[in-house]
């Protein structure tokens, strides 16, 4: 059995809902799926110690809020190198948002050239913030979870 967290950021709940609907997903292939907000994590140590490394965000005027910025900036990840990434986040509006502006498609950019990653053959998820709690959202986040856990493997 291989260990996934999904660390978020969640100012409205719904990024809350999709990493529990991702580590859902990550589950039904047999694997650990740990849950954990970004405002619980004090170190790098917090991060060590798993298989695969989902994080999520939603998107704040076409860019990553602060709390995110942080995570990403502060914490030394060398231990990360070619470990399975994705990433996920709710967004608002349709209208000026770009498939590479989104908060979700930032993180895990990031993850693959700053921290050479292996990035999830799906890219990033993201999802109208209206479906996330909504039949079609939660498929769609289980699904994300299930295809990364079995990328993954056991």
């Amino acid at each position: 059995m291989k260990k996934v967290i999904i660390a978020y950021f969640s100012s409205t709940g719904k990024t809350e809902t999709m990493a529990n609907y991702i580590a859902e997903g990550v589950r039904f292939t047999g694997n650990q799926a740990i849950t954990k907000k970004i405002s619980e994590i004090k170190s790098a140590a917090d991060l060590q110690g798993f298989d695969g490394y989902i994080f999520g965000s939603p998107t704040f005027s076409l860019d990553l809020p602060s709390p995110m910025k942080k995570l990403l900036a502060n914490v030394n990840y060398s231990f990360l190198q070619g470990k399975l990434a994705g990433a996920f986040g709710p967004y608002k509006h349709e209208v000026g948002y770009t498939p590479a502006g989104v908060a979700a498609a930032l993180i895990l950019e990031e993850m693959q050239k700053d921290f050479k990653m292996e990035p999830v053959d799906l890219g990033a998820l993201k999802l109208k913030e209206d479906l996330v709690e909504t039949g079609e959202g939660m498929r769609a986040c289980q699904d994300y979870g299930r295809f990364f856990g079995e990328k993954l493997g056991l």
